[in-house]
């Protein structure tokens, strides 16, 4: 498929951050784009509404699909709506995520497996939702939000959200070399911490065992209360969100068969992008010896 011809994708976890600026970026560009966004109807209506007159008032092909990654039910009538109206789904691009701040011990199992349930089986379920469709027509693309927690600096307290993090793109780099004789693509963005544009902080979720939360504070209670600030003196002030949507784009123009493994947009350059580079090298050179060459991506970082 040629790199300026329009595509249809879903973008999920769209109602906000990232996901509400890619999706605004893809439509601009001129492809259809379908933003999944759970509880349409009640919670998130007013962002239905704000996604529904953006189409209007720039004249692009955007809409909203209900879509919850934590079901598969969801995800599976999702897809089969795009299906039905576009006739083709070309683009996947997994954004769904949600971040949690405080002591890892006060997490209870059960929070640590929601977190799991969204950030990592959500993309799981969406896969297995589109990837038949991709893999029927021989070509597509795999677009995985990360996080540069998974190889940077990563300050504590946010454990449990980084630990979801690194399994969503393990998981993300097994896919790469397994859908690629299928004719799709796999790129992962790797955004740094943007403590502005974006919902992760405002609505980060908290331990549930408030008695072992409180057993910190007494050593930790500064540092917690002022970690969002911390980061955010980390980041340069003409650090802008939007440059994470910007990336997809120009990702999705690329030529299949080009496009980078790895893209990453950190302004605050926490040394992600200098350990991916040396650890996608090591991975490339086992491929290789394993004689797996033809698994590899075009690139390994960008």
């Amino acid at each position: 498929m040629p790199s300026d011809t329009p595509r249809t994708m879903l973008v999920t976890g769209a109602s906000s951050g990232f996901g509400a600026l890619t999706v605004r970026a893809l439509a601009r560009a001129g492809h259809t784009v379908y933003a999944g966004i759970r509880q349409t109807a009640t919670r998130n209506a007013p962002a239905v509404s704000e996604l529904s007159g953006y189409a209007s008032d720039h004249t692009v092909r955007l809409h909203a699909v209900e879509l919850d990654v934590t079901d598969q039910e969801s995800a599976d009538s999702a897809v089969a709506r795009i299906m039905e109206a576009e006739g083709r789904l070309d683009v996947v691009v997994h954004n769904a995520g949600h971040m949690v701040t405080g002591p890892a011990e006060a997490f209870t199992p059960e929070q640590l497996a929601q977190l799991y349930d969204v950030n990592v089986l959500g993309a799981q379920r969406v896969n297995r939702a589109a990837l038949p469709r991709l893999r029927a027509r021989g070509e597509g693309l795999l677009v995985w939000i990360g996080s540069s927690s998974t190889r940077g600096g990563c300050p504590p307290f946010l454990g449990p959200y980084f630990a979801a993090k690194a399994a969503m793109d393990a998981l993300a780099v097994s896919y790469a070399a397994e859908v690629l004789r299928f004719g799709i693509d796999t790129a992962i963005v790797v955004p740094g911490a943007f403590t502005s544009g974006t919902n992760h902080f405002l609505h980060a979720g908290a331990p549930a065992d408030t008695e072992r939360a409180a057993a910190y504070d007494e050593r930790y209670g500064a540092l917690l209360a002022g970690l969002d600030r911390r980061l955010a003196a980390l980041v340069p002030p003409d650090a802008d969100a939007a440059q994470v949507a910007e990336a997809v784009v120009r990702l999705v123009a690329l030529p299949a068969g080009t496009r980078p493994l790895r893209t990453h947009v950190d302004p605050a350059r926490d040394g992600s992008e200098v350990v991916s580079a040396v650890a996608d090298r090591v991975r490339a050179e086992f491929f290789r010896r394993a004689g797996l060459d033809d698994l590899l991506t075009a690139a390994g970082s960008l």
